[in-house]
C-alpha cells in the first residue's frame, strides 16, 4: 500500500466513535464489498425460501395434490441450495480479502505513526504495549470482523426475507415478528455500557502485564546475578492475576448477555409457534398448516439469528476496545514534526547553538540553559561532565529527538527548525554506549537500510571497524545470525559492528555516546582505533566518562547543572586548573 493511502488511516480512526471507524475501513475497498455483499445475498436465499418450499409440500400432502408438483419444488430447492457453494466462495474471497487488508493497512499504519511519533512518546511508553497494540488489536479487530459480519449479514437476509414472504401469505402476522427486534435491541444496548467499562478495564490489564513481561525478560540477566528471580516472577504474577479477575468479571457478563438473549428469544419462538396455532385452529386467521410451519420456522430463524447477533456481543465489545486501543496510536499528537519542512540533500556538517536550552515536560529547571557553542565542519567535540549535566540532551537536541525550547540550532547556517531531519538523519551517523543489533546476519545489520551496498563497501567498513576478522571466523562468517539484541557476540564485537554500519554509511555527522565505557581493555583499545579511523574528516561530537578517550578532541566542553562551564583543548584545560582538571586529576588517581 502506498505511504499516501496508509496516511490517511489516522483520519479514518475515532476512539470515541469505533464503529463508525470500522466502517470507514471497509468502504475503503468498495468494489469487493459490493461483490461480497451481493454473493452473500444470493447464497443465504436457501435460508429464508426453504421454509416456503417447506409449506408448499406440506399443503400438497394435506390436500392430496400431485407428485409432480413435489417434485418441482424439490428442483427449486436443489438449484438454490447448490448455488450457495460457489457464491459462497465468491464472498470469502472478497470479503477475507478486505478484512486481511485492512489488518495489514492498520499494522502498517500502526508502524508508520510510531515512526513519526517523538523520542518522548516512545519513553513514556512501553515496548510491550506497543507490540500488543500492533498484535493482538490488529487480531481482535479481524476477528471482529470475520465472527460478527456473517451472522449480521445473515441476520438481515433472513429478515428481510421473512417478512416479505410473512407479508405476501399472512400480512396479518407481521406485528408479531416486530416484537422480537425491539427486545434483542433493548438487551444489546442494556448491556452496551457496562460491556464497554469491562472490555477497557481487561485491556488495559492485558497492556500492564505484557509491560511486566518484557520487562522481566529485558531484566533476566540482571535479576539471575542478584537472586532476585522470586521478586521478579511475583511482579509478572501480580499482572496476571490482574488479567484474571478483570478477566472473569468480563466472563461473567458476557455470561450474563448470552444466557438472557438465549431465553427471551427461545421464549419467542415457543410463543409465535403457539399463537399460529391457536389462530389456525380458532379461525382467528385463515392459517394452513403449512402456512403454520412457515411463520413457526421464519421466526425461529429470525429470532435464531438475533440470538447468534447477541451472543456475538462479546466479540464485538473486545473488537471495539481494540479500535480504540489503536486509535491512541494513531490519534496521539506527540509528533516529531517534520512534514512541509525543508528537505536536505547535502551536509558539511558546521553546527552551531546560539542560547539553546532545552526543558523536558514537568521539570523544574532546563536540561540545557542557553548554551552558545560552534562546531566547525569536521571538528572534534568532546562533553564532559557529571551525570545530569546536560551532555545526552545536547546530543538529543543535535540528532532533533527533543526540540530547543529556546534559542535555536543551526546546521550549515540553517535553523534545524525548519529542516525535515528525516533527511538530515541520513548523513548522521550514532554509535551508542549499547550498540544495538537485530535479530539477523551479520551482513544485514551491516547493510540495514542501505539494500545497495556491495560487499566490497560493507568488506572495507568491516576491516577499518576492526571487525573483519573476528567475522570471518564466525561459522557462517557474515551470514552469521548475531542473535535478539547481537546476543551471541560479545560487547566489543558488537561495538565494532556499530562502528562499521556507520562507516558503510559514511556520514558527514557522528555521534559519539559513550562508545567504548562498557568494554574491556583490551577491546576499547581496537574500538579506539576503529573511532579514529571513522572520525578522520567528519563532525563528531563525543559524550565519555573515560577523559583518556578524548585527549586528541578538538575541543573539550565541560557541562554541569545544564551549563558550559568551560571550554578548550586538552592540554589548555589541564593548565586552567578548573573542572575538568579534577575530573582528570581524579580518574588518573583511580587508574
Amino acid at each position: 500500500m502506498t505511504r499516501r493511502a496508509l496516511s490517511r488511516i489516522p483520519d479514518l480512526i475515532d476512539g470515541s466513535h469505533p464503529t463508525r471507524s470500522v466502517l470507514r475501513l471497509l468502504r475503503r475497498r468498495p468494489g469487493r464489498m459490493l461483490v461480497a455483499v451481493l454473493a452473500f445475498t444470493m447464497k443465504e436465499v436457501p435460508l429464508w425460501f426453504l421454509p416456503v418450499v417447506t409449506a408448499a409440500i406440506i399443503d400438497i400432502v394435506a390436500g392430496r395434490g400431485e407428485v409432480s408438483a413435489v417434485v418441482w419444488w424439490f428442483v427449486l430447492a436443489s438449484v438454490l441450495l447448490l448455488q450457495n457453494y460457489p457464491n459462497h466462495i465468491l464472498y470469502t474471497r472478497n470479503f477475507m480479502t478486505v478484512v486481511r487488508d485492512t489488518g495489514a493497512d492498520l499494522r502498517n499504519a500502526l508502524a508508520a505513526r510510531l515512526q513519526s511519533l517523538s523520542i518522548g512518546y516512545h519513553t513514556r511508553v512501553s515496548s510491550s504495549i506497543v507490540q500488543t497494540k500492533v498484535v493482538r488489536d490488529v487480531e481482535n479487530v479481524e476477528l471482529m470482523l470475520q465472527q460478527v459480519t456473517h451472522p449480521l449479514l445473515s441476520a438481515a437476509m433472513v429478515m428481510t426475507g421473512a417478512l416479505a414472504m410473512t407479508a405476501i401469505a399472512v400480512p396479518q402476522f407481521l406485528p408479531v415478528y416486530a416484537l422480537a427486534v425491539p427486545i434483542a435491541i433493548g438487551i444489546r444496548y442494556g448491556m452496551r455500557n457496562r460491556s464497554r467499562a469491562r472490555n477497557e478495564v481487561f485491556r488495559r490489564e492485558v497492556e500492564t502485564l505484557s509491560a511486566r513481561v518484557g520487562e522481566m525478560a529485558s531484566l533476566i540477566p540482571v535479576t539471575r546475578a542478584h537472586g532476585l528471580e522470586e521478586t521478579a516472577v511475583t511482579r509478572v504474577a501480580s499482572g496476571a492475576d490482574g488479567v484474571r479477575r478483570a478477566g472473569l468479571h468480563l466472563d461473567m457478563l458476557n455470561g450474563h448477555v448470552a444466557s438472557i438473549s438465549w431465553v427471551a428469544m427461545q421464549l419467542l419462538g415457543v410463543g409465535c409457534l403457539v399463537l399460529a396455532a391457536v389462530f389456525s385452529l380458532t379461525d382467528f386467521l385463515p392459517i394452513t398448516p403449512g402456512e403454520v410451519v412457515l411463520l413457526s420456522t421464519y421466526f425461529t430463524l429470525l429470532t435464531g439469528g438475533l440470538t447468534q447477533l447477541l451472543m456475538l456481543i462479546p466479540v464485538g465489545a473486545r473488537g471495539l476496545e481494540s479500535v480504540r486501543s489503536i486509535a491512541e496510536v494513531l490519534q496521539e499528537p506527540d509528533l516529531e514534526l517534520n512534514e512541509g519542512r525543508r528537505a536536505i540533500a547535502a551536509v558539511d556538517g558546521a553546527i552551531t547553538l546560539e542560547k539553546a536550552s532545552h526543558r523536558y515536560a514537568d521539570a523544574e529547571t532546563d536540561a540545557l540553559h542557553e548554551i552558545d557553542l560552534e562546531i566547525p565542519a569536521g571538528a572534534t567535540v568532546a562533553f564532559v561532565g557529571s551525570s545530569g549535566s546536560g551532555k545526552s540532551t545536547l546530543l538529543n537536541l543535535v540528532l532533533g529527538f527533543v526540540r530547543p525550547s529556546g534559542g535555536r540550532i543551526l546546521l550549515d547556517g540553517l535553523d534545524m527548525q525548519t529542516l525535515d531531519m528525516r533527511t538530515v538523519r541520513r548523513f548522521v551517523s550514532v554509535v551508542p554506549q549499547e550498540s544495538v543489533l537485530f535479530e539477523g546476519s551479520i551482513r544485514d545489520n551491516i547493510a540495514y537500510g542501505m539494500p545497495d551496498a556491495t560487499d566490497e563497501r560493507i568488506v572495507r567498513a568491516l576491516r577499518d571497524a576492526n571487525a573483519w576478522d573476528f567475522v570471518q571466523e564466525q561459522p557462517h562468517g557474515w551470514n552469521t545470525v548475531v542473535g535478539e539484541r547481537g546476543a551471541r557476540l560479545s560487547g566489543g564485537q558488537r561495538q565494532r559492528l556499530a562502528i562499521a554500519r556507520a562507516l558503510v554509511r559514511d556520514p558527514r555527522i557522528l555521534l559519539l555516546d559513550e562508545a567504548t565505557s562498557a568494554l574491556d581493555p583490551e577491546s576499547e583499545g581496537l574500538v579506539k582505533q576503529a573511532l579514529e579511523r571513522l572520525m578522520r574528516g567528519r563532525t563528531t561530537l563525543v559524550v565519555a566518562h573515560r577523559l583518556s578517550t578524548i585527549r586528541q578532541a578538538d575541543r573539550i566542553v565541560v557541562l554541569e547543572q545544564g551549563r558550559i562551564v568551560e571550554s578548550g583543548a586538552h592540554d589548555e584545560l589541564l593548565a586552567a586548573d578548573g573542572r575538568y582538571a579534577k575530573l582528570h586529576l581524579t580518574q588518573s588517581g583511580l587508574t
